[in-house]
């Protein structure tokens, strides 16, 4: 007997819009829906909550990433420049307000949560 092709999910589109484009969508449409691996706890409990949304069932994560699958999850990155030290002194003077700011958020976000 001829094995027959199992369709998935583009079974519902029946013999509209040819055959390619129902087999991508299909390989699309499947590899959104398995379970994926989880960037921080590395299990593979990672579901798809909307378009680049992802949660991990297991450490209760909710994180960004590719819309169809979960790529690598890059840190957030700093960037360390080098400076010649006139701006050396410039860019102390701003880092010094930078975490004034960061302090005053602090608190403005705990009297908040009072």
């Amino acid at each position: 007997m001829v094995k027959r092709a199992t369709y998935g999910s583009v079974r519902r589109l029946g013999s509209r819009y040819g055959r390619t484009v129902r087999f991508k969508l299909g390989k699309i449409e499947a590899e959104q829906r398995k379970k994926h691996k989880c960037p921080y706890c590395n299990y593979e409990k990672v579901r798809r909550q909307s378009a680049g949304i992802w949660h991990c069932s297991k450490c209760k994560s909710t994180f960004t990433n590719k819309a169809y699958t979960v790529g690598k999850v890059s840190p957030v990155k700093q960037v360390a420049e080098e400076e010649s030290p006139v701006k050396a002194k410039e860019s102390s003077s701003k880092a010094a307000d930078s975490k004034n700011q960061k302090n005053f958020l602090k608190t403005k976000k705990q009297e908040a949560k009072l």
